[in-house]
């Protein structure tokens, strides 16, 4: 199961969820950390706006333990394009984009099938002109919405965005620019931090997301005094995946799950800021539509990802048993 570190003052704060419930279970889902936490507290069901400090007291489960016909939730990379070249992006670059049109049907789908969360990535989900009626649609049929971004146009979209999406989650690979633009290129550090800070500014709960590798390990300190420098919820430390383009740089940069959680629990946590581990564990099974419009599925390990069919109705996102269960 993820390790999580919660600090009072950065859980303090109300902020939308999503709710659900089977048999007799009740849970909710964080669409900031991606956790999904069981409560034996009444709450409404659909998006509820419930007390963040309420929430990091409950324990977390993992989805493929609730008895759901389909994901808590699932990513949709809408886009391949990219203003970075990242080298351990999961995308994969090959993959055909729909049209405008077409991409408003897979939001609706998304929408019916019963999924409690989408986050929206890429390639990079803030060069997409129709993002905010995307998530206009998922919102609408109850969904709550997360954008992960390279916060490069975050800066002059975050009041926009604050009006569209329930959390944001900002890839930064170093605390300064020297280490950070190494991975993702000259000035991608200065553009991500004024964007955080704009969408801070604007109220939008924000988060840091990090892929914690060989050569980034020794920099997870800094990136949690970054998070509290920044006034963000905190920092997601991502277990490395072998897929898309990180795959060349797995025997190199991979660490195991045990040398991941040895360096998150090796943290010093400030009060201002919650630090969460997703293990590859974590990432076992988890459900992706790409810009194809097709259904993808990371095995059960999460060292490979494999494509299943088209999303053209709402039941092709139902889970087929634990490999398909996140």
């Amino acid at each position: 199961m993820t390790s999580l570190h919660y600090s009072t003052t950065a859980a303090a704060l109300s902020r939308v969820f999503a709710t659900g419930a089977c048999s007799e279970t009740r849970y909710v889902h964080d669409p900031l950390t991606g956790l999904t936490h069981r409560t034996n507290e009444l709450i409404a069901m659909g998006r509820a706006r419930l007390s963040a400090s309420n929430v990091a007291t409950w324990p977390t489960i993992h989805p493929s333990d609730l008895d759901r016909h389909v994901p808590v939730s699932v990513c949709w990379s809408p886009l391949v394009r990219c203003n970075l070249a990242c080298p351990h992006c999961l995308d994969d670059k090959t993959v055909p984009e729909l049209a405008r049109k077409d991409r408003g049907r897979i939001a609706a789908l998304l929408g019916e099938s019963g999924v409690l969360a989408v986050d929206i990535s890429g390639g990079e989900p803030l060069l997409l002109r129709d993002l905010g009626e995307l998530a206009a649609t998922l919102t609408s049929y109850g969904c709550v919405v997360s954008v992960t971004t390279n916060g490069w146009h975050l800066q002059r979209r975050a009041e926009a965005l604050a009006g569209q999406v329930d959390a944001v989650r900002v890839s930064l690979d170093g605390p300064d620019a020297e280490s950070h633009d190494h991975w993702r290129g000259s000035g991608s550090f200065r553009r991500a931090v004024a964007g955080t800070r704009s969408a801070v500014a604007h109220a939008i709960p924000t988060q840091l997301q990090t892929v914690l590798m060989t050569s980034t390990r020794g920099i997870a300190q800094r990136m949690v005094d970054l998070a509290a420098d920044l006034g963000v919820h905190g920092v997601t430390f991502l277990q490395m995946l072998p897929i898309g383009e990180g795959a060349a740089l797995a025997g190199a940069e991979q660490l195991t799950d045990e040398q991941a959680r040895a360096t998150v629990a090796g943290l010093d946590i400030p009060d201002a800021v919650t630090v969460r581990l997703r293990t590859r564990d974590d990432a076992g099974g988890f459900t992706v539509v790409r810009a194809d419009g097709r259904v993808w599925r990371n095995d059960s390990v999460a060292e490979g990802i494999t494509t299943l069919h088209s999303l053209s109705s709402p039941s092709d996102l139902a889970l087929t048993g634990r490999d398909g269960s996140a």
